[in-house]
């Protein structure tokens, strides 16, 4: 784990081009979390800077105590990571607050398509995004999707960078941060659960070692459908789950959704896998079963000790 980039003498270091499984661990061994829960709450704001945080602390008294008054020494290096591009800057704010497709983020960053792309494509080469296309050659479905490409921060903080920070420079420079954090808590929610839905993805990796996992993703069309996990194995059974991170139990029907989603795809799953913040309700866990996994934010400490 040692591919880490120095920001200014004596401040924290950004990895970008790590994978988000490595960036966890060395974010977990270094601040050692009391719980889960906390360690993907605190990681979703800091997975990628390198820097030691009292997690006995509220989150907000860590925002501006290591992001928000050290704004010019980390803008000085976001900026020179993103070539201090005003038009990357847009679109990656708009990746970070909506629904990470292309066509979204260029409307919100006012961009035509074609210079989205040419834009898309640098800012891959500099490790800031990654692309992420549907995975709908693992369905039956053999109309041609042409929906478009989702985009993924390389590492968490880049994310919550450009959401709630890049944006509101104006007042974070005068020292006025309500505006960020009244943001933060609009999608506080939203942008926990996408990082829980990544490393979903990871422990999906490492738990099917009998027959392992040959490729994994997520599913999304324009007739809102949506998978957030997708897979194959090597053995060519299909895997499709959701995972939810609010403070609801999963109840029975998110089990038959998932199940009238597979029928408009016709997909036959060979295991339906499911994950929850909050657990589930008795209904649900009658239904558990070998083709019916279901897991909570515990399970995911298996990561802690996965060796690359």
């Amino acid at each position: 784990m040692q591919n880490y980039k120095k920001i200014t003498k004596g401040f924290p270091i950004i990895a970008n081009n790590q994978p988000l499984l490595e960036q966890f661990q060395r974010f977990y061994e270094k601040n050692n979390p009391k719980d889960l829960e906390s360690a993907l709450n605190y990681f979703a704001v800091f997975g990628g800077l390198d820097v030691k945080i009292d997690m006995t602390k509220p989150l907000r008294s860590l925002i501006i105590r290591h992001i928000l008054n050290d704004y010019y020494e980390i803008q000085e290096y976001v900026g020179k990571l993103s070539k201090n591009s005003a038009p990357f800057h847009k679109i990656l704010t708009g990746i970070a607050l909506g629904d990470r497709r292309t066509n979204s983020a260029f409307k919100r960053a006012d961009i035509d398509y074609e210079e989205g792309i040419e834009a898309i494509y640098e800012l891959e080469e500099l490790e800031v995004i990654t692309t992420e296309t549907a995975m709908d050659h693992l369905t039956n479905n053999f109309e041609k999707n042409d929906v478009s490409d989702k985009l993924l921060f390389t590492t968490p903080f880049l994310r919550f960078w450009f959401a709630f920070v890049s944006p509101l420079y104006r007042g974070v420079k005068r020292e006025e941060y309500d505006e960020c954090f009244e943001r933060f808590n609009n999608y506080q929610a939203e942008f926990m659960g996408l990082i829980f839905e990544q490393l979903c993805h990871e422990y999906i990796k490492v738990s099917f070692k009998d027959d392992p996992i040959e490729e994994i993703g997520r599913y999304w069309d324009e007739d809102k459908n949506e998978l957030d996990i997708i897979a194959q194995t090597e053995s060519g059974k299909i895997i499709i789950g959701s995972c939810k991170y609010n403070n609801n139990k999963v109840k029975k029907n998110e089990l038959s959704r998932l199940k009238g989603i597979c029928e408009k795809l016709d997909i036959v799953p060979d295991y339906v896998i499911l994950f929850s913040k909050k657990g589930f309700t008795n209904e649900l866990k009658s239904e558990k079963g070998k083709s019916l996994k279901l897991y909570t934010v515990k399970s995911l400490k298996t990561l802690i000790d996965i060796q690359y």
